[in-house]
This record gives structure tokens, sequence and C-alpha cells, in this order.
């Protein structure tokens, strides 16, 4: 059966309050003034309206408090000095608030208002203006909207962030008829409504990231992102801006301000593949957004917070990792609260038939093609093939036999498979691509699709291995 008919037929059996609201907090706004009973019936006035507030009384105050956390809107006075009445001070606050943060609305108010100063305080980045002493109601208006505002600005800048990601859409289903993956589906549907941490164990190209999404599917949290991290192929370099983000001048490309991969996944999942690969200088803080949920953006001081569910794999062995000082035992605890172990397509060969026809029918629809099966040689060199490189393997194997099959049936030699037993196949027969990718299987195979054993063994770096992986379909 298909992993998403038996996880519809699973919902149903979610405890209740295993779906948690994820409704947002109230909006903050940060009001400062040099006047306390100023601030005092600003706070009484705002309070009663159900906002968060917070107060500063000077311009330090001002910037340490939002450097610090962030607000959806600032009310903020242009004169703090008692002896300066021409809102010069609070025009400089205001430019620093939007070096800052440039999406922060401010409102600003003095009770020496004129045109000229208005004026030159929209100039400078305030959303609007008010006069002291205030009407309540058309305050009350202001904040609202600038709250209103705000929120749709960030919101639209993740979205960009997000449409500009490759969320990998459109995986094949995992079809798991087989006895080898009925525990699988087992703790899919127990664990996939709850909020738990997940570690998917496996081969490369057992189908990891179809767990993961799953999981992602079958969630209180199915409506919002899954945000995708190939944490083996993210240098330790950009490792801390791909995964927090960074500010404009953080380093030298900094051009601008960038949502990271945290952020993008708030309220939603984050899927952090080849978990193996995250460099040990990187994990502490790893383990302290998992733990908290707060961290900074590179070159920020400012702490923020996001609500999400981790789920990673690998396919590397995690305790050798730790035992041997590359991996940090604490982070492994906080990633692994369910673990998930995937078998090889050696150890579900049941399934072998039916995913070979489900590729079919899949690639003979894209590329147009009517093929309705396979010859019984070539069903049976399927059946043979060791697959070193799992379902992935299949897949790309059936696809290239698609291209090349005449049809209507596949025959052995559009698979194209060599070597597929001991002996089987001649190096002088192949060309320098297939000895390759041979000897790659072979290296796979003899280190239980551990790359980073099959690298060098190969003499070749890690990143070299996955493109040459990933350019046979291993």
């Amino acid at each position: 059966m298909l992993i998403t008919d038996h996880l519809k037929d699973q919902r149903g059996d979610a405890p209740e309050g295993a779906r948690p609201s994820h409704r947002p907090e109230n909006p903050r706004v940060l009001i400062a003034d040099d006047q306390a009973d100023v601030l005092e019936a600003l706070r009484l006035l705002l309070k009663a309206e159900g906002f968060h507030l917070e107060t500063a009384s000077s311009p330090a105050g001002v910037l340490a408090a939002i450097e610090a956390r962030e607000f959806d809107v600032a009310l903020i006075d242009l004169n703090y000095a008692r002896d300066t009445t021409s809102g010069e001070e609070g025009l400089n606050l205001l430019s620093r608030i939007q070096s800052i943060d440039p999406t922060l609305p401010v409102v600003v108010m003095t009770a020496w208002g004129s045109v000229e100063v208005a004026v030159e305080a929209m100039r400078r980045g305030a959303r609007d203006f008010i006069q002291k002493p205030w009407d309540n109601a058309r305050l009350l208006a202001i904040i609202r909207t600038q709250i209103e505002l705000s929120q749709a600005l960030r919101k639209g800048q993740r979205l960009e962030a997000e449409n500009s990601l490759l969320r990998g859409e459109g995986m094949p289903k995992l079809i798991a008829e087989s006895a080898a993956m009925q525990n699988v589906l087992q703790v899919v549907s127990r664990v996939g409504p709850s909020d738990a941490n997940v570690l998917v164990l496996g081969e490369n190209g057992t189908g990891k990231g179809v767990i993961a999404r799953a999981l992602h599917a079958v969630s209180s949290r199915a409506s919002r992102p899954m945000v995708i991290v190939n944490s083996g192929g993210v240098s330790e370099g950009v490792f801390e801006s791909e995964l927090f983000g960074h500010v404009r001048g953080a380093f030298t490309d900094a051009k601008a301000d960038r949502v990271g991969r945290f952020e993008l996944a708030d309220q939603g999942t984050l899927f952090l593949d080849e978990i193996a690969n995250v460099p040990l200088s990187q994990q502490a803080k790893l383990l302290r957004v998992i733990e908290t949920g707060e961290f900074e953006r590179l070159g920020s001081s400012r702490t923020r917070r996001v609500d999400v569910r981790i789920i990673s794999a690998t396919n590397a062995n995690v305790t050798e990792e730790v035992a041997g000082g590359k991996f940090r035992q604490d982070l492994l605890f906080r990633l692994n609260t369910i673990e998930i172990r995937l078998p090889s397509l050696r150890d579900r060969r049941e399934d072998l038939p039916l995913l070979a026809q489900h590729f079919l029918r899949q690639h003979a629809q894209r590329y147009r093609k009517r093929l309705t099966g396979f010859e019984t040689g070539a069903m049976q060199m399927l059946l043979e093939h060791s697959w070193p490189g799992n379902v992935r393997e299949l897949d790309h194997a059936v696809e290239r036999a698609v291209l090349m099959a005449p049809g209507p049936l596949v025959k052995p030699a559009d698979l194209g498979l060599r070597g597929n037993k001991e002996g089987g196949g001649r190096l002088e027969d192949m060309s320098l691509e297939d000895v390759e990718c041979f000897l790659i299987k072979k290296a796979m195979t003899r280190f239980d699709g551990n790359v980073s054993q099959a690298a060098k063994a190969l003499g070749l770096s890690r990143s070299a291995l996955y493109r040459r992986l990933q350019r046979y379909g291993l």
C-alpha cells in the first residue's frame, strides 16, 4: 500500500491534544518617553487593548530593547533632553532604529509638533506622527494599522524567501508492502501527529526524505512550511547564515538582511538531512535553538524565537560519530526522541516489483511513452541487482529504461545495469563512466552506504563522491 493511504487511515487515532494550536503572541509594542507619567498613561491605555508592552526612557534604552528582541511597532518620543525641543534627538534615534530593523514601524510623538518636524520624521522612516496630548481613539487606530502592516510585510518577506527555496515537491510515494517496512509505517502513524523530534536512519536512497514528508503531512503543522536543509551540501563558512540568517553588513557579501531556514520553518517542520555532516563547531548553536527556540541572526545581537519541529536524517553511524568525538552526544539526545531505521532495498525485495511498476507508470507519463511493464528477464535482472543506491537508484534505472525502450515492455538491455553479480561484467566492455559507476557501487556496498568511508577508499573527497552519486542516480 502507499504510505499516504496508510496514514490517512491513522489520522483519526491521534490522541486529543496532540495537535497544539500555534496562535501568534499578542502584538509587542515598545513605548519610549522620558516622562514617567506619559509612559504610565500609554501603558494603561495599550495594556487594556491586549498589547504586550515594554518601556524605555532614553534613546539608549530604545536601541537596547530593539537589539534584544523583535517588536511589532515602536511609539517613541522625539525629545528626551528637557532643554531640547527641536526633535533632533528623536530624529537621530529614528535613523538608528531603521538601520537595525527596517521592517519595524515607528510612530513618533512630541509636544512640540510642527509640519517641518513631522515631514523630517516621515522622511527618515517614521510611519505616522502623533502630537501630545493625543487622542486615544486616533492613537489606537494608528497602532493597530501599523501592526497589521508590519505583520503583512514580514509575512511577505518570509513567503518570498520560501518561494526562493527548492522545496522538492512531487517526491515519489513510498510503497511499503514488505514486512520490513510495516514497523516503519506503524511508528510514523503513531509519532507523526506529535511534535516529537525524529531521527531517520538508513542508507543513501532508502527514502528518508519521503518519511520526513509523511511525518510532516500527518502533523498539526501540515499547513505550515516544511523546510529542507541538506547539511552535507552546506559548507562550514555559510552554515550559520543558512540556518539562522544574517543582517546587512554581517560579512562582505551581505548586501541585505536574509531570513534563515529556522525562521522560514517557524510553526512548521525543519528537515535536516545528512545531520551527521554538521560541523562540530556549529553543533552547540544548533543544540541551543533546538533546546530553547532562541537564536540570533549572524551579525545581530537580537534574540529571536521560533517554534519548529526537527526531523533529521543520516546514513552515518551516529553512535560511532559520538564515540569518535565528531558529534555531540547531547545534540543526539535532542534529535532522536524517536528513531526510525529504514531497511535497504535488499532487505525489502518484496516491494521491488511494485516500486519498479510505480516508477514505470510515473516516467512513462512524464515522457509520454506507452510502456505497460517489464519482460520476465528484465524483472529478474532487477531482482538480482544489489542496489547499493536503494530506491533512488531503482528510480533512475527505470527512468533510463523508459527513455531507451521502444515499447511496450522494458527489455533487460533497456535497463543498462552492469556488474550486477560478482564477476558479472567485464571492465574492458565498459565505458569510463560505467567503470566509475561500477566502482562507486562496489565501494558503497562494501561500506554499507557510509559515504565517508567509501570516499576515503576511492581517494575522493566527500563532496566529490556526493556529486558522482547524484550524477549516477545512486
